[in-house]
């Protein structure tokens, strides 16, 4: 009887961890569209949850981790079986030529596999740069999936002078509209990024001089959020370098939330 019971809660315990597992919202960062390497190092870096410098993204990696998901990285193009188990996927900066000696570049194939994920649920966080630092021309084939299409234009240029202290302000968004990614945030930093062209299903959440910073997409079952800049990787993140009035980690906290109450959302629907 003794031994009935022992196995008896055994059975339960690797139950309730499965379920816990289970539970776990998983959140993907892309490594196949941005496929840089340290030339000093020869190692895989920028824009990475393994990279704990100035370029990397470990402690937005730490944030999904401390409301309970799981991180991974995907490095080879994404369909529907590497993607069937994602919450939420994430896209950075997709390279140029000038970052990577054979940049992988946004197919249809892809964007259609990756539209569909969306379409049954999944979370979708497009951060890309402006067009100097990104290839958004093949690229905007995912973003168009969404009625979004980045534009060879860059904003927020930092007007820094040599020899002075850096104009941080010039790269500045302050008015913020009443939205949950901007709660409790009254400014945040963003550096020479691309404006989103919009339609519908698309939306604009934050837009300066009739131009689109973010947009949004309800599709489907699935969301969309895009931004033209990398914007929450370590150096902006918080005050390391940052003057103490922007609200770049608030604002990064209520995104990690925001993009996985929406994961528990899709998962009832």
């Amino acid at each position: 009887m003794k031994n009935q019971q022992k196995f008896s809660m055994i059975l339960m315990l690797l139950w309730m961890i499965s379920i816990n597992a289970t539970a776990q919202p998983k959140v993907i960062l892309d490594n196949y569209y941005n496929n840089e390497f340290n030339n000093k190092t020869g190692k895989p870096f920028h824009y990475l949850w393994t990279d704990t410098a100035m370029s990397g993204f470990s402690q937005l990696g730490d944030l999904f981790k401390q409301q309970g998901a799981v991180i991974n990285t995907l490095k080879e193009k994404p369909n529907k079986q590497n993607l069937q188990h994602a919450n939420v996927y994430i896209i950075v900066d997709p390279d140029t030529k000038a970052e990577t000696a054979n940049p992988n570049y946004m197919d249809t194939t892809s964007a259609k596999e990756i539209a569909s994920w969306v379409k049954r649920g999944g979370m979708l966080l497009l951060l890309t740069n402006n067009f100097k630092n990104a290839e958004l021309d093949s690229f905007n084939l995912l973003a168009n999936q969404f009625g979004m299409h980045f534009s060879n234009e860059t904003l927020h240029k930092e007007q820094s002078e040599a020899g002075k202290p850096r104009n941080f302000n010039s790269c500045a968004s302050t008015n913020l509209p009443n939205y949950p990614l901007f709660k409790e945030v009254s400014k945040i930093f963003l550096k020479e990024i691309a404006p989103i062209d919009i339609h519908p299903p698309a939306k604009a959440i934050l837009t300066e001089n009739g131009k689109v910073i973010m947009a949004e997409a309800k599709y489907c079952k699935g969301y969309v959020l895009a931004i033209g800049d990398p914007w929450l990787y370590n150096e902006y993140i918080d005050h390391a370098i940052l003057p103490q009035d922007f609200d770049n980690l608030k604002a990064a906290e209520n995104l990690v939330k925001w993009l996985l109450r929406k994961t528990k959302v899709a998962r009832k629907q």
